[in-house]
């Protein structure tokens, strides 16, 4: 049993294991090389791998990697063994002799996504009227399994040149459906295609060359020609000229970019231009097609003649943002003391917000004065609001101001606005101004504390007649509250305090009759005004303390 392991063991020993282990992805195409020194004939190799969507790889068991089972030569295709692109996945191999095997190679660690290339394009070519249309297709075009998701996201470098010994190539950008032109007729051209993933910066491989020769262009004279858009302040023009002196008319199409990107044919999605059909000037107002300044737009002129005979123009590119250009703003200048202020009205007018919200303008403001020798000293301000402020002006002297809008996000500029002057006050007058508004300011106190006391005093009034201090007496509290019987007597007599009033003169007395002093008591008692009749015994103590008092 011993003899039989050493010799298991002897036999594991004898095959070297390969080396150089890498894996090369192109597309969803898998294929696994490596390299391997030993001398022994009649070796296969045999690979095995693992993956795991989580972390935890090394716990997953190794598995035979399908298409890389005892193969003879040094590479592998194992592209029906991987599904998942955005996984880790262990690679190892082994050289085979029969009953001998070698030690398992290095692991290889890969995430497909990360390591694969972009495959060639497909490319077809028509030459027609001396250009070369060239229609794409995308690098994994009719495949079931994807790498790179969605098409749409490729562009499509060409490299073309003319098929001679000096021949220097150019390289250009190209539409899935596009066309290469400004080429000499009756010339053979070569060219390959290469599909890029702009946001990943990651580049693909050629396709294989194709060349084709061009042919003549038919120049038909009431054909539209020099095509061209002038724009100012999102308001879009197009020119173009006609050499055909008999009558032709016009129609403007549109294309939206977009469906240039796409990889099915656009030629039927042309549409007229409102306001630009049937006619017979050579420019159009086509800024109503415009509808959003994040796209991009394509424009051609249809030209027919008397004999209804058609012709399509050159195509224009039109990227509203880049295109288009700042006009001057509107400025207003005014004057206070040594103060100038600048009023700014944005390029296009009050209506258009699009030049203010996408262009982010900042205004750059020249100014200087006309000293007596007449030389500019030009000063500069740049701001990002409408009204701006320049000090340190000198009094009684000529400033003229001219403003100029510019983008730093579109690197573009307008140019300057008309100049506008303007004259600040002097010395004297300044001087009049300040003490004027002291004057005035000394007013405006004085008329405050006025006012101030005024209300406080009326105040005081109201306070005093509608909310006094004191109290009614307790006697006529609640009047009203109660409902009388009589308008001038209550209905429940009240309790009345009694009173007397003593007529006594503490000096030289003669004598005093008695009976005539009880005659006057009697009749004040009797008018009711001192005294009350219901009550005789604080009378009777009066009249005792009285006659003693005499006696």
């Amino acid at each position: 049993m011993t003899g039989i392991l050493i010799r298991v063991l002897r036999c594991q020993t004898i095959l070297k294991s390969p080396q150089d282990i890498q894996v090369y992805i192109v597309n969803t195409n898998f294929t696994l090389r490596w390299n391997y020194t030993g001398n022994d004939t009649n070796v296969t190799f045999s690979a095995e791998y693992r993956w795991s969507e989580d972390s935890n790889i090394n716990e997953t068991e190794w598995e035979e990697l399908p298409g890389c089972q005892n193969v003879t030569g040094m590479k592998c295709d194992f592209s029906s063994a991987i599904t998942e692109y955005y996984d880790t996945h262990h690679v190892r191999i082994r050289a085979e002799r029969r009953e001998e095997v070698s030690p398992w190679s290095s692991v290889f660690e890969m995430i497909p996504y990360f390591i694969a290339e972009i495959g060639p394009p497909g490319i077809e070519l028509q030459s027609t009227n001396g250009v070369i249309k060239v229609k794409v297709s995308p690098p994994e075009a009719n495949q079931v399994k994807k790498m790179w998701l969605p098409d749409v996201a490729f562009k499509y470098n060409v490299v073309i040149w003319e098929n001679s010994s000096n021949a220097e190539p150019r390289s250009q950008s190209i539409l899935p459906n596009g066309i290469i032109d400004d080429l000499a007729p009756d010339t053979t051209y070569c060219l390959k295609v290469q599909a890029t993933l702009a946001l990943e910066s990651q580049e693909g491989l050629f396709s294989p060359v194709h060349c084709v020769k061009t042919t003549r262009k038919v120049n038909d004279l009431f054909c539209a020609t020099n095509v061209s858009v002038l724009a100012l302040n999102l308001k879009f023009h197009l020119h173009w000229n006609n050499q055909y002196k008999l009558h032709v008319t016009y129609n403007v199409q549109s294309l939206i970019g977009y469906l240039k990107k796409l990889h099915d044919d656009y030629s039927m999605k042309w549409v007229n231009v409102p306001g630009c059909e049937n006619i017979t000037d050579t420019q159009c107002n086509f800024s109503s097609i415009i509808t959003t300044t994040s796209g991009f737009y394509y424009l051609r002129v249809q030209a027919m003649s008397e004999y209804n005979k058609t012709c399509f123009s050159n195509e224009v590119k039109i990227d509203p943002l880049i295109i288009n250009e700042i006009g001057p703003p509107g400025v207003k200048v005014d004057v206070s003391d040594v103060l100038l202020h600048i009023q700014i009205f944005p390029p296009g007018g009050p209506e258009s917000e699009a030049m203010r919200n996408h262009y982010d303008l900042s205004y750059r403001i020249l100014y200087w004065n006309y000293s007596s020798n007449n030389e500019k000293e030009i000063k500069i301000k740049e701001i990002k609001q409408t009204i701006g402020t320049i000090s340190g002006l000198t009094p009684s002297t000529l400033y003229c101001v001219k403003v100029q809008a510019f983008s730093e996000v579109y690197n573009k500029s307008s140019h300057f606005s008309e100049e506008e002057c303007i004259k600040t006050r002097g010395g004297n007058f300044l001087l009049w101004t300040i003490f004027a508004r002291f004057v005035y300011a000394l007013i405006s106190l004085a008329v405050v504390t006025l006012l101030v006391f005024v209300v406080y005093r009326c105040c005081i009034k109201i306070k005093y007649v509608f909310f006094p201090s004191c109290q009614p007496p307790v006697n006529i509290e609640g009047f009203g509250k109660q409902v009388l019987s009589h308008p001038f007597l209550s209905t429940k007599e009240e309790p009345v305090e009694n009173y007397c009033i003593i007529d006594a003169i503490l000096e030289e007395v003669n004598q005093v009759d008695f009976k005539d002093y009880k005659h006057s008591k009697q009749s004040s008692r009797d008018s009711g005004n001192y005294s009350n009749d219901g009550d005789t015994s604080g009378s009777k103590v009066s009249e005792e303390s009285l006659e003693k008092q005499i006696a």
